[in-house]
């Protein structure tokens, strides 16, 4: 009867051989594709095909060998800033962070101490090489700063000098026929020496680190802590760190650029740390029968690379050993992209030119000034 009516309203009814032989070729297709090949599909463009998964070895991590390799011929480029009054110990600090004489006071002839009338900006170059890598260091001192009675905008030429080596790189990017491999005279990192007073910051203090803090990474130090006792160099420390904090200064590194869970770990260890008390020197003496750095005093040496005696090490190991790469990508990325941003907008707003460099005070510069501040 359900056959009659189906037929009648038009039906077709496939037979139960067809069924089951429908049943047996999904089977061989369940079983074709349960084990299938590592390869990534149109819809599933995420998937990742570690070793165990290749047919064999492919050599990807030869890349690394690579890039060495060309790193090791090209060489790379750091440039760090020191600014701080005179006779904090800026030169020796460079020196002995370095293990060679790279200070503009170590390679300028029968130089005399002058205090300058204002800031001038001077740098110096070095070539520096270690087990076959190259190093272009370019230190950049700021003699005069801090030195005057009246030290009022005594940051401005520091801010100048900042934006002009940004303004070199973006217009180096923006040629038509660019250079392979553009030269890089961005500050990198600038240490700003504290004098061991003990006590809050100074109005110069806080002035400078809030505005250099947006445009370039700054690493602050307590200078000479060997004039400080262990009690009041870890006082000294509490007070700077308030007052960072009240007053929104951004000191590297900074929170918000930790990449992961391992990075947040290793900076949160260094941001405890801050500012480090250091102490320079590039004399050698004998302690337990070993060379050692370090200061010689009427009641012992203060070793320069012992933790125990201060904190050199720690700002070595963050400048040069485990942080110098990131400080240049955060120079790259984050300071001179918002710098790039900001002036590519000034020029759309203006025109299709770049417009004239304006500082934050106001004045206009020539948009092909050079740094001879």
């Amino acid at each position: 009867m359900r056959e009659d009516t189906a037929q009648e309203q038009g039906l077709d009814l496939e037979p139960p051989v067809r069924m089951e032989e429908e049943m047996e070729v999904m089977e061989e297709r369940v079983v074709e594709i349960e084990h299938p090949l590592p390869c990534l599909s149109e819809s599933d463009t995420q998937g990742i095909i570690k070793g165990r998964d290749l047919f064999g070895y492919v050599g990807i991590e030869a890349v690394l060998d690579q890039m060495r390799r060309k790193t090791m011929k090209a060489g790379f480029e750091f440039n760090i800033m020191v600014v701080g009054q005179s006779g904090l110990g800026k030169s020796t600090l460079v020196n002995t962070l370095f293990k060679s004489k790279v200070s503009r006071k170590s390679c300028t002839p029968n130089y005399e101490e002058k205090i300058s009338k204002t800031v001038h900006l001077q740098s110096v170059s070095h070539i520096i090489e270690e087990k076959g890598v190259k190093m272009k260091l370019t230190v950049i001192d700021t003699p005069g700063f801090g030195d005057q009675i009246n030290n009022e905008n005594c940051w401005e030429p520091i801010v100048k000098y900042v934006n002009e080596q940004y303004e070199k790189y973006l217009k180096e990017e923006l040629n038509v026929n660019r250079k392979r491999r553009i030269p890089d005279t961005r500050v990198h990192c600038c240490v700003y020496f504290l004098p061991a007073t003990g006590h809050w910051l100074r109005p110069i203090d806080v002035e400078f680190m809030r505005r250099l803090g947006k445009i370039v990474s700054i690493v602050p130090v307590i200078a000479k802590a060997d004039t400080l006792t262990l009690e009041e160099r870890l006082e000294f420390k509490q007070r700077i760190r308030q007052d960072l904090q009240a007053n929104g200064i951004r000191v590297y590194p900074q929170k918000e650029y930790d990449e992961d869970a391992e990075d947040r770990i290793l900076n949160d260890k260094i941001r405890e740390n801050i500012p480090f008390a250091v102490v320079g020197t590039d004399k050698e003496h004998q302690v337990n029968g070993n060379k050692v750095l370090g200061r010689k005093t009427k009641w012992g040496i203060i070793e320069v690379e012992n933790v125990a005696h201060c904190e050199f090490a720690l700002l070595r190991d963050l400048l040069i050993r485990s942080h110098l790469q990131d400080l240049k990508d955060v120079t790259h990325d984050i300071h001179y992209e918002t710098y790039r941003v900001k002036r590519l907008n000034e020029s759309n707003a203006n025109g299709l030119a770049l417009s004239p460099l304006t500082l934050e005070n106001g004045t206009l510069e020539k948009s092909d000034a050079e740094s001879h501040l």
